[in-house]
């Protein structure tokens, strides 16, 4: 059975995250159900019928791993304090292109809202379905549906020029999951969901405060299973928003964790994105990327 990232825990999961860090091993477990079925990528190009396509290897350049079948992790993240959106993020390791794996399903569902807006119009009733879907369960059918709907690569890149992403390169064909991505390109992204027009003239979003509402709650209701990641950097694991991916590569048998979001710590919100590959398992490289989340927020919160 191919491996399908961040595709729906095979067990039923409530369709609201209960905040807090109770039933923390019963999570993990549902999305290790979620990542170990097999280590394909297949995401459908044209239609239902389309066929499987096996993930790429990573490729060569600056910051890249070549597949060796050897663990070479690596992890790099930002940190923006929301509550000073006028600051730059701070970055720990190098801001070097990964694999988004399902973090791209918050790009496509701005590119799809920021489409809707330019046409004067809201969401159909079939979009709201696909949205809610791909945000909350991190569902692939409705991911591709949407990508195809927001005209690939291509539709996503140029939405991502208007919010301000210039590092962001879209997956071929019907390959999102193999987008690449930096932090540095998450935190304008994450910026253009969560920071008010109000905050900061040289903030403001070109989505519309309905667009970014109807995304930070969709990213405040994550299945059970998948409320991981940079979620553990909040106080008392409250008040956060996110979205995680993860992607056993079919070269390696490593893994790709991502996660990204808003969190709350202390007084001050941040906006935090966590990338990693070449971890050795799925447990494994969770624990990497919330540890590393947790200390990219002490840190900003000390300097702050």
């Amino acid at each position: 059975m191919p491996y399908r990232p961040n595709s729906r825990p095979a067990t039923p999961s409530v369709s609201v995250s209960t905040p807090g860090r109770r039933g923390r091993s019963a999570r993990l477990c549902a999305a290790l159900l979620t990542g170990s079925m097999a280590t394909l990528l297949a995401i459908a190009m044209a239609g239902p019928a389309a066929a499987a396509v096996t993930a790429t290897p990573m490729r060569s350049g600056a910051g890249t791993t070549q597949p060796t079948g050897k663990s070479e992790a690596r992890v790099t993240t930002a940190v923006l304090d929301l509550d000073h959106p006028a600051g730059q993020p701070q970055v720990r390791g190098k801001d070097v292109p990964y694999d988004t794996a399902s973090i791209i399903k918050v790009d496509i569902l701005a590119a799809l809202l920021l489409q809707a807006q330019d046409a004067g119009r809201g969401l159909t009733e079939q979009e709201h379905t696909r949205a809610e879907e791909m945000i909350e369960h991190s569902d692939n059918d409705a991911a591709s549906a949407l990508w195809r709907e927001i005209g690939l690569a291509p539709g996503l890149e140029a939405v991502n020029k208007r919010l301000g992403l210039s590092s962001t390169v879209g997956g071929a064909g019907g390959m999102w999951g193999l987008t690449r991505t930096t932090v540095s390109d998450q935190i304008r992204l994450l910026r253009a969901v969560f920071t008010d027009d109000t905050t900061s003239s040289a903030s403001g979003s070109v989505l519309t405060a309905t667009s970014q509402n109807y995304i930070r709650t969709l990213m405040t209701r994550i299945a059970a299973g998948q409320s991981w990641g940079v979620s553990a950097a909040s106080d008392s694991g409250v008040g956060w928003a996110l979205k995680n991916g993860w992607l056993q590569r079919s070269t390696t048998g490593l893994w790709d964790i991502n996660s990204v979001g808003r969190v709350t710590s202390g007084t001050h919100h941040y906006l935090v994105a966590v990338l990693s590959d070449g971890n050795t398992s799925m447990t494994g490289g969770i624990a990497t990327v919330e540890h590393a989340a947790r200390t990219a927020v002490t840190s900003a919160r000390a300097a702050g």
